[in-house]
């Protein structure tokens, strides 16, 4: 049995379908910016529902001391029920990759279905911007949303960050930064299969190899550019932190076919042996960004409902 036979079929098939356009996967594109440009491409053609209840809003606004300005998307529920919880947005792509526009109808559902003020950034990407420059952004951003809580009609005692992969890393990193630095005062957060772990030692990392999304020779690749050169601290490589103390009430979820599966699942016990409260689902048969990739699927619902759930739950 391969890894490919693990994977959900339902599933498998969007994957197969991808892998039928571009051999390999996207990983195999050597360029990055040739690379960022294929994926840009298949993301705009999936393209979204509209979804009349969010309107949005692109802002600039003040990047960390001496760096650009940052790019920001506001998603604002058109009607909203009095002042809102606020959800700060990481999008994904390992570091190397992903932007706003990428990841705008998973914003822009969260922030219909919670009813929550939704704030995506723009990060710095690697290798032009390495470490530290994309977690600095993040906090740079968040930073201005709390500080603008009244503005944005936001709630904030009620504000979470959510992230998927290179942002569910940057989700905990950012996190760690608001603890260690006393701002802002976060309720929540939600990184999805989180990218937190630069040496590539667990059994799945070395298990997920040539399946056409996110496998071990991407994985290196995209540390090795985010790094830098630079020896990873907590903040890098939050795997790598001793102390985990005090974060947020956090939820994690990842597949049995990402690479990602046990450096989350480790995590996520560690968080709970530190006494933060954690959610932790371990969905059989998903690779990594299944339900994105397989929108329609049975396995997307069950994973994308006790998302919705969670975040419901925990800004109540």
């Amino acid at each position: 049995m391969t890894v490919r036979d693990l994977i959900d079929p339902e599933a498998r098939e969007a994957l197969d379908q991808i892998l039928e356009m571009v051999p390999g996967g996207f990983n195999t594109i050597p360029d990055i910016v040739q690379r960022r440009a294929a994926v840009s491409q298949f993301e705009a053609a999936i393209g979204a529902p509209p979804r009349p209840n969010v309107t949005a809003e692109d802002r600039m606004i003040p990047g960390p001391d001496g760096a650009p300005d940052l790019p920001i998307r506001i998603y604002t529920p058109a009607k909203p029920a009095g002042t809102a919880p606020g959800i700060y947005f990481i999008h994904g792509g390992g570091m190397i990759m992903g932007d706003i526009a990428g990841e705008d109808a998973v914003a822009t559902e969260i922030c219909d279905r919670i009813g929550a003020v939704v704030v995506s950034v723009d990060y710095r990407l690697a290798p032009e911007n390495p470490y530290p420059a994309p977690v600095d952004d993040c906090y740079a951003g968040l930073c201005w949303m709390a500080r603008h809580s009244e503005e944005l009609n936001v709630d904030p005692i009620r504000l979470a960050i959510y992230g998927g992969s290179a942002g569910g890393g940057l989700t905990i990193a950012t996190s760690m930064m608001a603890r260690d630095r006393g701002f802002p005062a976060l309720r929540f957060h939600m990184p999805i299969y989180p990218m937190i772990d630069d040496r590539n030692e667990t059994p799945s990392s070395h298990e997920i190899v040539d399946v056409g999304i996110w496998d071990r020779s991407a994985n290196a690749e995209a540390w090795r550019w985010y790094l830098g050169g630079r020896e990873p601290d907590d903040y890098a490589a939050p795997a790598r932190a001793e102390n985990l103390a005090e974060l947020p009430p956090t939820f994690i979820d990842v597949g049995t076919v990402d690479l990602f599966r046990d450096e989350d699942i480790i995590f996520a016990m560690r968080l709970m042996q530190a006494g933060v409260p954690t959610e932790l689902h371990v969905y059989p048969g998903a690779y990594h960004a299944a339900e994105n990739l397989a929108p329609d699927s049975a396995l997307s619902a069950r994973i994308w409902e006790r998302r919705f759930d969670a975040l419901r739950r925990a800004l109540a």
